[in-house]
């Protein structure tokens, strides 16, 4: 009976570019860890602000997430926006529950609104 449960994630940001493809035994501490800035956070997801939590698959065996991982890393952008949208049709943040969901038409807004000054 396996003692651990494994995960393989995908995160994006508020534009939905890029999508990052990850394993871990802990989902939410390992998000946590591409949430922040600094040495302790990862500079690939920092640097294009991948923070929001839009699908994930839970494993009993780190080879199986392992193999999963590697296998949707292969993959088309399409072909991985489908797998999302299959799960999860609006992007939702499925981190939302864990803290302060993201605010991404809020972000988009003041974005459009600071192009127009």
């Amino acid at each position: 009976m396996p003692e651990r449960q494994y995960f393989v994630y995908i995160l994006t940001n508020c534009s939905r570019h890029p999508l990052y493809t990850g394993v871990t035994s802990k989902l939410r501490g390992r998000h946590s860890q591409h949430k922040e800035p600094g040495p302790e956070g990862d500079s690939y997801t920092a640097r294009y602000n991948l923070t929001r939590l839009v699908y994930f698959e839970r494993y009993d065996y780190i080879n199986n997430a392992i193999a999963r991982e590697k296998q949707i890393k292969r993959w088309s952008r399409k072909k991985k926006v489908v797998l999302i949208e299959r799960m999860n049709p609006k992007w939702d943040d499925l981190s939302r529950e864990w803290g302060m969901p993201i605010d991404c038409e809020g972000i988009v807004r003041r974005a459009e609104e600071e192009q127009k000054t």
